[in-house]
């Protein structure tokens, strides 16, 4: 398997691969100080983005709920059980997606790792108990599901007596890559996928996996900033450059003609879009104070229909908050941004801040 040649690409294909390289370690270099200073926005964030990837990567292989069903279904997981078989494929995305944001430093790039989280993809689908975790026995082909029910071959896969082989060639290529850091690690990590999928290892859930482990690489290798964000999302809405891009290499699958220029910068250009993405939801997080809890929420709405107001006012308003938790919450909405404090200690007076005065 000589994948270096694969990423033969011509002069103006690198110059925009550099480019786009260029643009997204630029911005992973900011993001990463934001988000060691303020982080308080995110958590609101990735579960947002949480719900969208689980959604979309399930809706590509076929499945039909939405995301307000699978976020009704992760709101009552403990007490539901999962019948159908698009909920057990819901739940196996999450358990799986958090798992690698729990233990990504710790989870090595090895063929027992990628069986591991097959297993955890699919333990709770009843259908693919047998071969769950294991490389697959049958051949099978990349089929492209669409919403009118209707399949589409995409292309023919590794067979199964060549899995091991290619699976045991493409691990050691990606983790020699990673460790002599000849080749850019976005790079590593979109032909890893791009192989992945080609050999499509086991009978069901490749596809589901391959977007699992883009994030899981993507991660570990320091970009931290997709966990707040769907991939999985915009590769729904972009399904059909999705396959084609991949479908481009795939048609000379195993000749000297098999390059992946077209999958490269699709997959660049998808963490270019999501970068996008990422600013704005966040501007209009920090432009809404981010996430607040409902008693925080309560105290801004309060001091907006009655300010200037004083900490006794707050204190007689809301009698079953302590007045040292009202006095951190103020402290929390002062740094947001949120409120404005005028005067010092019992004479202190609070109002909203003036670029706030407008919040709905």
């Amino acid at each position: 398997m000589d994948i270096i040649k694969k990423l033969n690409f011509d002069f103006k294909t690198n110059q925009l691969i550099i480019k786009v390289i260029s643009q997204i370690d630029l911005f992973k270099g900011k993001w990463d100080i934001n988000e060691k200073k303020e982080n308080r926005y995110l958590k609101e964030l990735r579960k947002i983005a949480t719900i969208e990837s689980i959604g979309s990567s399930t809706r590509i292989e076929g499945s039909k709920l939405t995301d307000e069903e699978i976020k009704k279904l992760l709101d009552n997981i403990k007490i539901t059980k999962f019948v159908s078989r698009d909920e057990q494929e819901v739940i196996g995305y999450f358990d799986t997606l958090e798992i690698i944001y729990d233990n990504y430093a710790t989870i090595d790039l090895t063929e027992n790792s990628i069986k591991h989280l097959h297993n955890i993809l699919l333990k709770h689908s009843d259908k693919d108990s047998r071969h769950r975790g294991k490389y697959k026995t049958l051949s099978n082909k990349v089929v492209a599901n669409y919403p009118n029910g209707t399949q589409k071959v995409i292309f023919n896969t590794t067979e199964p007596h060549l899995v091991d082989s290619q699976m045991r060639d493409l691990v050691k290529w990606a983790k020699t890559q990673f460790t002599k850091q000849d080749i850019h690690p976005l790079l590593i990590i979109a032909t890893f996928i791009y192989e992945f999928v080609s050999i499509h290892p086991f009978q069901d859930g490749n596809g589901r996996l391959s977007r699992l482990l883009t994030t899981l690489l993507l991660i570990k290798y320091n970009y931290q900033f997709v966990q707040y964000v769907s991939f999985e999302n915009l590769i729904e809405q972009k399904k059909k450059d999705y396959y084609q891009a991949l479908m481009s290499g795939q048609k000379n699958r195993d000749t000297k003609n098999e390059i992946i220029d077209k999958w490269i910068l699709f997959f660049l250009e998808c963490i270019n879009i999501l970068i996008s993405r990422l600013e704005k939801k966040y501007d209009i997080y920090k432009q809404k104070g981010g996430y607040l809890n409902d008693r925080q929420k309560n105290l801004i709405e309060f001091i907006k229909k009655n300010q200037p107001i004083k900490l006794n006012d707050l204190s007689k308003k809301f009698g079953e908050i302590s007045i040292n938790t009202i006095k951190k919450d103020l402290l929390h909405l002062k740094n947001e941004n949120i409120i404005e404090s005028i005067g010092r200690n019992k004479g202190t007076i609070y109002i909203l801040h003036q670029d706030k005065q407008q919040m709905p």
